[in-house]
């Protein structure tokens, strides 16, 4: 009697505990569920949960979180006696899938005073919510492609590891997970090393640094990582993030490979060059090239514009150039005239481009000079002009020639001239015969004043100014070198 007396007065105190409790006798006959209990797996009375052990066993699945089912289920192992606790399982209702739940468990065995079992409870807590949560943020955290590793603090063991971290680094899960922060080292290199460990064990946040993670198949990965102090469930951990620097490593190491080849290239041309700026033209570098052409170093060039260092002759050919290479981002072989240091002026052939260097706009000029060969070509040109003045002694084929030395690279035309009059043109013929101007006005039967007159609107219209330059154009338009015309 008292004994039905103590189970009515315990059935009353856990009556109203949120925690469910089952009643377990130990013929396997469940005794009594409060309704935590029952709200718990979804039943409306302790039939519907199970009059015995083995009901139970037919009504609900069990399996622990590493989704092993149980060989023995948790109120079995009550019956048995066993002390157990922070059993984590999912419940399922095998009449309704639909109706599962996450208990953590622990037993409770009391005895008499002869040491035989008297009580037998199965303590329940619903931690559905907790791990709806945790699996959502198992979720998140594996399909994050941001590398990440979370650490225990309490131990400072790896217990959870993401994807990214795994294809970055090279490591399998069971590589890491269980290991020491110091086996798998996610703080290895780290250029603050000392601060990083400090704040790890104190756990304070770790700021970003960078280091450079040991792989397992030899090697290194050089990162940046950081660290945020983070709760799960009740355990504080450090949740450890990484951002690969390798390809900017890689990215860094082949633009200075680029750029060492460019300097390279920039010093050893034989043809004077000139790096600057875009927006301004201030010289950033000249070559060995430059100077030896020019007489200008780098310390008398370096940091001042094209126009300061006196470089241009010209203002309007300086606009030139500027306006082209505003237009279309580059020139090719433009002539122009540049100063010396001495106040020489040379003739130079100028082709630019911009170009970018390590995200800055600059101007690369290449400046050739052909003053020596511009000297010669005038030299040429006025010993031509000199005999050309009197023709009549030169053979047709001599005074084709010479003529196209005069005008490189053109071609003649078709020798129909529409501007020029018959009177014009029988002017021009005679004039390209070797024929002066009282010769020519006796041919044609004119006075002297006449054909200068003419001579004169010839050369108008042909934009030309002395005898000479009417015979190289005529010879290079295909007049003939006789009178027969008109």
């Amino acid at each position: 009697m008292t004994a039905d007396v103590d189970r009515h007065e315990l059935r009353q105190i856990i009556a109203g505990l949120s925690e469910g409790v089952i009643l377990v006798e130990p013929d396997q006959t469940i005794a009594y569920a409060n309704e935590a209990a029952l709200a718990m797996h979804g039943a409306g009375s302790l039939d519907e949960l199970g009059p015995t052990v083995d009901d139970y066993r037919q009504r609900f699945a069990l399996r622990y979180r590493n989704h092993r089912a149980p060989e023995h289920y948790p109120i079995e192992r009550v019956v048995a006696g066993e002390q157990f606790h922070d059993v984590v399982v999912e419940v399922r209702r095998t009449d309704n899938p639909e109706a599962d739940f996450v208990h953590s468990l622990r037993s409770l065995v009391a005895t008499d005073r002869d040491g035989n079992p008297s009580c037998l409870a199965l303590i329940l807590k619903d931690v559905s919510d907790q791990f709806e949560a945790e699996e959502r943020f198992e979720t998140t955290f594996n399909a994050n492609p941001a590398p990440a590793v979370i650490t225990r603090l309490s131990d400072l063991r790896h217990v959870k590891v993401n994807t990214g971290f795994l294809e970055m680094t090279g490591f399998t899960r069971d590589a890491v997970i269980g290991r020491s922060v110091y086996e798998v080292d996610v703080l290895a290199n780290a250029r603050n090393r000392e601060l990083a460990v400090s704040r790890l064990h104190a756990g304070d946040t770790i700021p970003q640094m960078e280091a450079c993670l040991d792989l397992p198949e030899g090697g290194s990965r050089f990162v940046i990582v950081a660290g945020q102090r983070i709760d799960m469930g009740d355990e504080p951990c450090m949740l450890f993030t990484f951002a690969d620097l390798e390809l900017r490593r890689k990215a860094e190491t082949a633009l200075r490979q680029s750029e060492e080849r460019f300097a390279k290239a920039f010093r050893m041309t034989p043809v004077p060059t000139v790096l600057t700026r875009a927006e301004d033209f201030h010289v950033t570098g000249v070559n060995e090239a430059f100077t030896r052409v020019f007489g200008l170093g780098e310390d008398r060039i370096v940091g001042r514009s094209l126009v300061e260092a006196g470089l241009w002759v010209s203002d309007s050919q300086r606009v030139q150039v500027e306006s082209a290479l505003e237009r279309h981002g580059f020139l090719l072989g433009v002539e122009v005239c540049l100063r010396h240091e001495s106040g020489a002026n040379l003739d130079c052939l100028v082709s630019a481009e911009r170009v970018r260097i390590n995200d800055a706009e600059f101007v690369l000029l290449v400046m050739q000079d052909i003053t020596a060969r511009k000297h010669t070509e005038r030299e040429l040109f006025d010993a031509i002009e000199a005999v050309m003045a009197d023709t009549s002694w030169f053979s047709r084929g001599l005074i084709e020639k010479l003529a196209n030395l005069r005008r490189p690279g053109r071609e003649s035309a078709d020798g129909s001239v529409p501007n020029l009059t018959l009177r014009e043109r029988q002017i021009l013929t005679l004039i390209c015969s070797g024929l002066d101007d009282d010769a020519i006005a006796r041919k044609l039967g004119l006075s002297r004043n006449t054909v200068r007159n003419h001579g004169a609107a010839l050369y108008r219209k042909l934009g030309i100014h002395k005898r000479s330059e009417a015979v190289v154009w005529g010879r290079e338009n295909g007049f003939p070198l006789n009178t027969t015309e008109g």
